[in-house]
């Protein structure tokens, strides 16, 4: 049965592509996404289907949403806070 990854919760930032490559190409840094939802499935028997996460990001001062987003993606790119 699969369950949700406690190291994921509404508001974890990460990059797309990974948090070691943190600029990109050409020098810019990556965008920052945010998890803003987190969609569960459940089948007839109630069973914990499937998990998938919904991001955001900003692109030329618009929020832009993506719906599908894999569970290995946001641990890949997870951005450690600092605490002050």
């Amino acid at each position: 049965m699969k369950t949700q990854d406690k190291r994921i919760k509404i508001g974890t930032r990460f990059v797309k592509g990974g948090a070691r490559n943190e600029l990109r190409s050409k020098g810019e840094p990556r965008r920052v996404r945010t998890v803003v939802d987190i969609y569960s499935t459940y089948n007839h028997a109630g069973e914990l289907v499937r998990i998938t996460y919904v991001s955001e990001h900003d692109f030329l001062k618009q929020k832009i949403k993506v719906e599908d987003v894999p569970a290995a993606t946001i641990i890949r790119g997870l951005i450690e806070e600092k605490l002050t």
